[in-house]
């Protein structure tokens, strides 16, 4: 298993490996309209547009993309930065694969420079972000509109 940065021709393969984690590992916690809509935010041209702003990571066994993850500064600032797009596969969940795309994240320059680090954690991932040291943003612990929970991080 490695670590590397993501290249142009990921994204057809990403956007897969989302879409797949998803119907699989959230649908027990979103509708199928949930699904289908974030089906249409993870599209490879939509994967690409973000890793131009992004640190973009992916996780690679055997040639096969098995997880990512990504880094980019909150709204264009300087000192607060978001996570994005963290998947693993379902077959290679509980196996610390996360864990480490996040610590990946929490290293890279991104991570490094902010103050404060914000991720929108859907149902299934809010207790995993939980526990690697993400707090409920103001306190707040109910989702939001987009039924993810705003969790934080002080540096």
């Amino acid at each position: 298993m490695i670590i590397r940065r993501f290249k142009e021709n990921d994204a057809e393969k990403v956007s897969q490996m989302i879409i797949r984690t998803e119907r699989i590992t959230n649908s027990k916690d979103y509708s199928e309209e949930w699904i289908n809509a974030l089906e249409k935010r993870v599209q490879p041209s939509l994967i690409l547009e973000r890793a131009g702003w992004t640190h973009f990571y992916v996780v690679e066994e055997k040639d096969t993309i098995i997880g990512c993850g990504a880094i980019g500064p909150y709204w264009g600032s300087e000192t607060e930065s978001s996570l994005f797009n963290i998947f693993v596969l379902p077959e290679y969940q509980g196996k610390g694969i996360g864990r480490k795309i996040v610590e990946t994240l929490e290293l890279d320059e991104y991570f490094l420079r902010a103050n404060r680090i914000e991720v929108a954690a859907s149902i299934t991932a809010v207790n995993f972000y939980r526990k690697l040291g993400y707090d409920y943003k103001n306190g707040d612990d109910r989702p939001d509109e987009e039924q993810n929970y705003r969790l934080e991080k002080f540096r």
